[in-house]
């Protein structure tokens, strides 16, 4: 190769190199927040490109935010996508009422065929399912088939023929006996399955028949079908606005746009910070648009937002009223279900179907709102309609329209307030509470929506002022990747807590284990979530632990270890999950009460509960060393005897007890169980010593397992385990980490990104540090997972496991936590 050609290749080889840097850093985020409040107000956008994608809740289920500008008469979709336009051929459920022949026995002969004989079978009204709230049939078998007669005219019309179904789990279905559609899993809401031409065809004037085989292989079941034609798109006028670049900060999403000759910027801020509850507690965010000319001239412009009044429904079957109206400073849009059923479903995978969703604007921004049809709004603004059309039905839309006037090179900026008022949060043993902002009963969420507008500027100026302050702060503890996830937990965390308060006047803050079973205040969950809320507010971490003490104390809970959650969120009524954890969530509660007497500088929050955390001790020195086979927080991996780092958690535990005895001047006390701690500790060396590593359990030497446990134990300056134990470890897990990350155990692949964190924290250097926080890195910005940060996932495809959107993510937090114990 001559010298001319080399430089050609090498010039080649840079640039190749450098556009792949830049095209792999383009994500910032697995799926990035946008509404975050509470596990009910909670909207994401789930693509990199803000408008290629409808945004959606963190179950998954559409919320969408629709967003558009005319310049000169221009249209620019910068925010969303428009719900496509369906004309039904056959109705589901959400739609009509309906009927199908079904039987739970295996059929005989071609059960899918049209002409076949149904009349052993049963007859009942769909939907079908094991939930007597949500199906009209009840199925509780494995198996069941289901037939549904109908009649179509004139089937060569239909432009483009869509499946319109919703099950729960695996699935076969079939038209006039050919089969056109299978699928192994589950849906969360209907889905619309675009089938081929030539199964089109095998539709005929006159009868038709669907045949559908459904088997269930876990959790629920459920199955509600029909059939849509989807109407020629109108919306190819509108153009996509160029999105240029994305931030994401700790409480603002910001997003940068060119809409031809206008340049946008699109500010999404959910103020939560922490160190004022009120404001905290708010349930209101702003959508603020900056918009500037980028060619020195004045351009005509107005921006509309519509959103979805589905973010106030759990089905988008339910009906709901909407209305706008005045207050002195506000125009104000407002939807909720009909039914309002407040406080009656609890759930994992559900949304919110009582209290009032709200779009406000200040009054001299001169603003235009109206409610459509969702399937309407978009051509309204593209046809400059802005009159009403609905007040009632499903699925609406509740639009503005905010004229900017003649923009130049001057920004000019507006903003929306997006509100949500529950009337009522929480159920909490039979009491139902109301949100922390509105505790006399007296509040409006008027009053809320209208401080909110009040602060703008101020709120705002805070946001920035703290969002810069907290990038700084991790920064300098980890590292820029490990500051990069940490303002991706921020909001994550703190928007899967509802704030209230109890009966007795102490603070509940209480998480939702979103996608992990919807227990509510699971002990195993704030453990993981901890370190953000020592960091931030201790209180909330109080209101994290005061339910559970409340539980026992009051003897409602009557056994000699900590309860593993609550109920099921919205219901606090007492524990729901199947069996205890006892080591597990004893050892929890003692070590996180001694984390925030470190974090206050004083155990008299111990002080309070000295009986219970007494008794709690007392369990984990009889049973704690070498626990028997039971769970621990990682009980996706299943029960386990003679677990090494549940032995570590009860032994820190003890220990921390003793720190506490010793901070409330109980000096018998403290060398007590201080002495049994410092006695366990060679026990436990010698059980798990597994030659270059310890193990998993201690009857198996050729298992290992990350010991996250041992983290409080250099934490808070503990000084159990001696620096070979934590020298020995952090060089076998060195030797053993893949793409995404380090597996939780030598059982799987699989692990957990917040327990690496805590693993990393115990390292004693920077360069081993940053070697397990690339890989976690590596995940947020590449995992094919599209959800809100995924904490359980395959460390070599980075695929999830489970789980999504948790606060276990306020862990990643673990480090700052310890550098500010070592620096105060």
């Amino acid at each position: 190769m001559n010298k001319m050609n080399f430089m050609k290749y090498l010039v080649l080889f840079i640039l190749v190199g450098v556009f792949g840097q830049l095209t792999a850093q383009n994500r910032k985020a697995p799926s990035y927040p946008l509404i975050t409040h509470n596990p009910n107000f909670s909207i994401w956008s789930n693509t990199d490109q803000l408008a290629e994608s409808t945004t959606a809740h963190w179950t998954g289920a559409d919320h969408s935010l629709l967003g558009m500008i005319d310049v000169d008469g221009t249209i620019y979709r910068f925010l969303g996508k428009e719900v496509p336009n369906y004309k039904t051929i056959l109705p589901a459920s959400d739609e009509g009422s309906y009927e199908v022949h079904y039987t739970e026995v295996q059929p005989q002969g071609e059960w899918q065929a049209t002409d076949y004989n149904t009349s052993e079978w049963k007859l009942g009204k769909a939907p079908i399912g094991d939930l007597a709230q949500k199906a009209k049939t009840i199925w509780q078998s494995n198996d069941i088939w289901v037939r549904r007669t109908f009649d179509v005219t004139n089937p060569e019309t239909i432009h483009a023929l869509f499946l319109k179904l919703n099950h729960d789990d695996n699935i076969d279905v079939y038209f006039n006996g050919k089969k056109i559609y299978d699928k192994v899993g589950w849906t969360n809401t209907f889905e619309y399955i675009s089938l081929r031409e030539e199964d089109k065809k095998a539709l005929k004037p006159g009868k038709n028949v669907i045949a559908i085989h459904l088997r269930n292989t876990a959790g629920g079941r459920f199955l509600d079908f029909g059939l849509v034609d989807r109407e020629i798109d109108r919306s190819a006028a509108t153009q996509l606005a160029k999105q240029i670049n994305v931030e994401v900060n700790a409480t603002q999403t910001i997003y940068h746009f060119t809409c031809g000759t206008v340049n946008l910027k699109l500010t999404f801020t959910s103020p939560l910070l922490m160190d004022n509850l009120d404001q905290l507690a708010r349930p209101v965010s702003y959508i603020s648009y900056q918009v500037q000319a980028n060619d020195n001239r004045n351009h005509q412009v107005k921006v509309y937002l519509s959103a979805a009044s589905n973010i106030a429904v759990y089905e988008p079957s339910q009906e709901v009223t909407a209305k706008q109206y005045n207050t002195d400073q506000l125009s104000i849009l407002k939807a909720g279900t009909v039914e309002q059923p407040i406080l009656q479903k609890g759930a994992d995978d559900m949304r919110i179907d009582w209290g009032y969703f709200y779009v406000a604007v200040p009054k001299k921004s001169q603003s235009v709102q109206f409610i459509t049809s969702q399937k309407e709004a978009g051509n309204a603004f593209r046809n400059g309609v802005a009159t009403s059309t609905a007040d009632q039905g499903r699925q609406l839309a509740l639009n503005t329209i905010i004229p900017f006037g003649s923009v130049g090179k001057e920004p000019v900026t507006h903003y929306v307030s997006l509100g949500y008022d529950e009337i009522y949060s929480i159920q909490y043993f039979k009491n139902n509470l109301r949100p922390w902002w509105n505790l006399s009963g007296n509040e409006t969420i008027e009053n809320q929506l209208t401080k909110a507008t009040n602060e703008y500027q101020k709120v705002i100026t805070q946001c920035e002022t703290f969002d810069k302050t907290l990038y700084a702060n991790v920064l300098e503890s980890g590292g820029e990747e490990y500051a990069n996830l940490c303002v991706l937990a921020y909001r994550q965390s703190i928007a899967a807590h509802t704030l209230v308060q109890s009966p007795e006047g102490e603070i509940l803050w209480l998480s939702k284990e979103n996608n992990s079973g919807g227990f509510i205040n699971t002990v195993d969950v704030t453990y993981p979530s901890a370190p953000l809320y020592l960091i931030y507010n201790s209180q909330l971490l109080e209101g994290m632990l005061n339910a559970i003490f409340y539980f026992s104390e009051s003897g409602k809970y009557p056994y000699p270890w900590a309860a593993h959650d609550l109920g099921t969120y919205p219901f606090a009524n007492g524990q729901t999950y199947g069996e205890p954890m006892p080591v597990e969530e004893s050892g929890n509660m003692i070590i996180l009460t001694a984390a925030i007497a470190k974090a206050q500088g004083n155990a008299e929050y111990a002080k309070k509960h000295w009986k219970i955390l007494t008794t709690w001790a007392d369990y984990l020195t009889k049973e704690g060393l070498d626990p028997k086979h039971q769970l621990c927080t990682d009980d996706f991996a299943g029960h386990l005897a003679r677990n090494a780092n549940l032995s570590v958690k009860a032994i820190v535990g003890i220990a921390c007890y003793a720190e506490l005895a010793k901070m409330l001047g109980y000096d018998d006390v403290a060398k007590k169980y201080r002495a049994i701690a410092d006695g366990m500790v060679p026990t436990w060396m010698e059980m798990a010593d597994a030659g270059d590593h310890y193990a998993l359990t201690f009857d198996n030497k050729n298992t290992w397992s990350q010991k996250y446990n041992l983290v409080w134990d250099k934490v808070l300056d503990l000084q159990l385990f001696p620096q070979k134990v934590y020298d020995t470890e952090i060089a076998y897990y060195l030797g053993r980490q893949n793409k995404y990350g380090l597996p939780l155990d030598s059982r799987k692949d699989y692990t957990k990104n917040d327990w690496i964190l805590w693993t990393a924290t115990f390292t004693n250097n920077e360069k081993d540090f940053k070697s397990f926080i690339h890989p976690v890195y590596l995940h947020a910005i590449e995992t094919k997972s599209r959800v809100p940060l995924n904490d359980f996932y395959d460390s070599k495809t980075g695929i999830r496991e489970n789980f999504k959107a948790r606060s276990v993510v306020g862990g990643f937090y673990m480090k700052m936590f310890s550098d500010r114990l070592k620096n105060k």
